[in-house]
């Protein structure tokens, strides 16, 4: 069963880890991204990670100014895939972004990464707008989904 918990420093080497496996064909994070990020919580911030069995399975994040949040990363192990995982993420930092007062969650996705997309699609994410040649490089667009919360 997965459990979420508040990412902590010590998570940060494990963490990069798992960034430079899940996105090898971008600039993964590295512990000074993890480190900043985790700076700012929780006055913009909010960051989770997702284990089973002790060991780590995913990590989410969401910065929340005013009415817009933004979920600034959600990622999931490899092996931990296609076990709903992505989604109890997503749900959380919904719930997150709703307690703080946002009215609307906005996110960017690899056009290319069908997964998410149908996770999103799931959850009733729409297509605002798409960033060229955004991501591996400028070989592959991202596009800007948001959530009306």
């Amino acid at each position: 069963m997965v459990g979420l918990r508040p990412m902590r420093p010590a998570d940060i080497e494990d963490l990069v880890g798992l960034a430079q496996q899940l996105f090898a064909g971008d600039p993964p994070w590295s512990a000074e991204h993890f480190e900043s990020e985790l700076a700012g919580v929780p006055d913009t911030r909010w960051y989770i990670v997702a284990e089973i069995d002790g060991q780590l399975a995913g990590y989410a994040g969401l910065a929340v100014t005013g009415e817009a949040a933004d979920v600034q990363i959600l990622a999931v192990a490899q092996t931990y895939q296609r076990r709903r995982i992505g989604t109890t993420l997503l749900e959380a930092v919904m719930k997150e972004a709703k307690r703080r007062g946002a009215g609307r969650l906005l996110l960017e996705v690899r056009a290319d990464n069908e997964a998410a997309l149908a996770l999103y699609m799931r959850h009733r994410f729409e297509q605002i707008s798409r960033r060229r040649g955004y991501y591996n490089a400028g070989r592959v667009d991202a596009l800007v989904l948001r959530r009306v919360l």
